[in-house]
């Protein structure tokens, strides 16, 4: 079984969530599944070892295949949380998303000047949360190298919106 095949395979739909007409990607059952859990961080790693200083994570999924990639990579991890979870001086992003809007925070001190960050979050749907949390870490002193996904749904079109930045997604829904 490819590792394509593997995640598929631990894929949930959750249709209408978070709003109706949304069809939520459920990363929990490959999560709970630890050789697939394992496997895809130890792939996401190799593509970029020796090729980034720090990873960072996007809440809530992002956190968990950042901090297991920053590890597996000996690295440093540093998380983009949502408005008001992060103690200190932070920067902030808002932004639009294709159910409504939000905002993103890292600490202002997250990143020395050209630190090259490998980005990860679990799902590219639009592309919204990716530009905005690539912005806000190259506004904090850090240059994204790549931005790394476990499933990219290619059909709502972030890829395009992220044109001109390195993309590496694992499983890629047409």
């Amino acid at each position: 079984m490819t590792l394509a095949d593997l995640i598929g395979s631990r894929l949930r739909d959750v249709p209408d969530f978070p709003a109706p007409g949304i069809v939520f990607k459920d990363i929990t059952p490959l999560l709970r599944d630890g050789a697939a859990l394992g496997a895809v961080v130890r792939e996401l790693a190799a593509r970029h070892t020796g090729t980034v200083d720090v990873v960072a994570g996007v809440e809530a999924r992002g956190f968990i295949l950042g901090a297991g990639v920053a590890h597996e990579l000996g690295l440093g991890f540093v998380p983009v949380r949502k408005a008001g979870k992060l103690p200190g001086d932070v920067l902030a992003h808002h932004y639009d998303l294709e159910y409504g809007s939000a905002t993103i925070e890292v600490h202002a001190d997250s990143f020395t000047p050209g630190q090259r960050v490998l980005l990860v979050d679990d799902v590219l749907a639009t592309g919204g949360t990716a530009a905005a949390a690539h912005d806000l870490i190259e506004r904090a002193g850090g240059r994204v190298v790549s931005m790394a996904f476990l499933v990219e749904l290619a059909f709502l079109g972030g890829r395009d919106r992220l044109a001109g930045r390195s993309i590496d997604s694992l499983y890629l829904v047409p």
